[in-house]
């Protein structure tokens, strides 16, 4: 949905009660573990911290969105779920307009991964592209090293998109940088003075 103005609290509400019912606008789930011939497939991962105390607070803020507070793009409901089925609404602000973009979380990186921790949301038919996208932050146990992941696969799914591709494809990139800043900074504030 493509606005001229930023929607209040109670269209994004709104917004969110009509996604409840809406199914993926793709199939099967899963495409972004795997490159496909039909979606593009972006990756960026970038070493966020250092040490168990970084990955246990890289957890709590992927797990608090944190990685969508980079000010022009923001998630809702305000209590913030990964749980499977959550629905969410991506707000952006973008060339003077914005967008809200429905999306429905698939499932979460755990299990007996215990260097691991993430989650995967999935394009409602009510969002500008078609596809999924995973979130996650792991440690690598041997140097220490805390990386935050983004990988996703998608497609334009409004014409807008389609016309303006080149521009979507900045934005996305963009936003890969700019959550990679939002949960650096979400590690920090939450390590407390030294």
């Amino acid at each position: 949905m493509f606005l001229l103005r930023r929607p209040t609290g109670r269209e994004i509400e709104q917004f969110l009660e009509r996604s409840h019912d809406l199914p993926l606008s793709y199939g099967p789930t899963g495409i972004v573990r795997h490159r496909s011939a039909v979606h593009r497939f972006d990756e960026q991962a970038v070493i966020v911290g250092r040490g168990e105390a970084d990955f246990e607070r890289a957890c709590g803020a992927l797990a608090g969105w944190s990685h969508f507070d980079i000010g022009w793009v923001e998630a809702f409901p305000s209590r913030f779920s990964v749980e499977e089925g959550t629905d969410v609404a991506v707000l952006i602000r973008h060339l003077g307009f914005w967008s809200l973009n429905g999306a429905r979380v698939l499932y979460q990186v755990t299990g007996d991964r215990e260097d691991a921790f993430g989650f995967a949301y999935g394009t409602l038919t009510n969002h500008a592209e078609s596809g999924e996208e995973l979130f996650e932050v792991s440690i690598d146990r041997q140097c220490g090293d805390v990386t935050y992941r983004i990988r996703a696969v998608s497609r334009p799914q409004s014409a807008l998109v389609w016309i303006g591709q080149p521009v979507a494809r900045v934005l996305q990139a963009r936003f890969r940088r700019d959550s990679a800043a939002a949960l650096r900074r979400a590690i920090a504030d939450r390590g407390g003075p030294d």
